[in-house]
């Protein structure tokens, strides 16, 4: 079972989206994740596959 990039992208934000309902403080760690992955992919994109 493989699941590709288009299909994981709205599940992690669903879950973020409930994180942060649940906790208002994680919002700038989850931020912060996600800019660093972001970025990371964007200088080393043979990371993502």
């Amino acid at each position: 079972m493989t699941i590709s990039t288009l299909a994981l992208t709205p599940l992690i934000s669903l879950i973020a989206g409930v994180l942060i309902l649940i906790m208002p403080r994680l919002l700038n760690y989850i931020v912060a994740l996600y800019l660093i992955v972001v970025g990371l992919l964007g200088l080393f994109p043979h990371l993502a596959g």
